[in-house]
């Protein structure tokens, strides 16, 4: 099995991207999707995140407003919030790992994984990219976005260029989406060629 990180900055189309993968019957495991799980109504790290953090939560879950602006900008408090949330992705991970253990390509959908070291645990990484002004524009479009708040999660990320310049893999979303689709498929018979499958 070829486990594949697939990441990109902030409006990059990796969602896009991540769902191509997807309709090729390659299995793929959505990190933020397994936050939000965890984090939702009865999700199992809402009593712990209550605990660290009072008043963030609520019969549907994590209240994700106030839970952000008890962390953003208090490394303390962000890495409090990371040791509650990461040891349970990684249980889900492990789960996903075992559910697909006869695949011979799965995705690991995850928006920081350089951020967070995470490319040592995959074989080969790709990275969704598309020019700047085209991902401004995009991020622009969603709801409680504003530039400020754009710039401080750019700012948060590793920059575009470094994430390309460290992948084995570029799939552009600055294209149309039939050629973005080419690009999902020429990475996964590369990668299942590697694989002799």
């Amino acid at each position: 099995m070829i486990k594949l990180g697939l990441t990109g900055s902030i409006g990059m189309g990796k969602s896009t991207v991540a769902k191509m993968f997807a309709d090729e019957g390659v299995p793929v495991f959505d990190a933020d999707a397994e936050v939000h799980k965890l984090q939702g109504p009865a999700g199992r790290v809402v009593t712990a995140i209550e605990a660290r953090f009072p008043g963030t939560t609520g019969e549907n879950g994590v209240n994700r407003t106030a839970l952000a602006e008890a962390v953003l900008g208090d490394d303390v408090a962000m890495k409090a919030l990371e040791a509650i949330v990461h040891p349970a992705v990684g249980e889900e991970r492990a789960a996903f790992l075992t559910e697909h253990a006869a695949a011979p390509l799965v995705v690991f959908d995850v928006p920081l994984l350089f951020e967070t070291g995470g490319q040592r645990a995959m074989d080969k990484v790709a990275v969704v990219s598309a020019a700047v002004e085209v991902q401004r524009a995009r991020t622009l479009q969603r709801p409680g976005m504003s530039k400020g708040k754009f710039d401080a999660i750019i700012a948060r990320q590793v920059p575009d260029a470094d994430k390309r310049a460290r992948a084995d893999f570029v799939i552009p979303t600055d294209v149309s989406l039939e050629e973005t689709r080419t690009h999902v498929r020429r990475v996964i018979a590369c990668l299942k060629e590697a694989e002799g499958r």
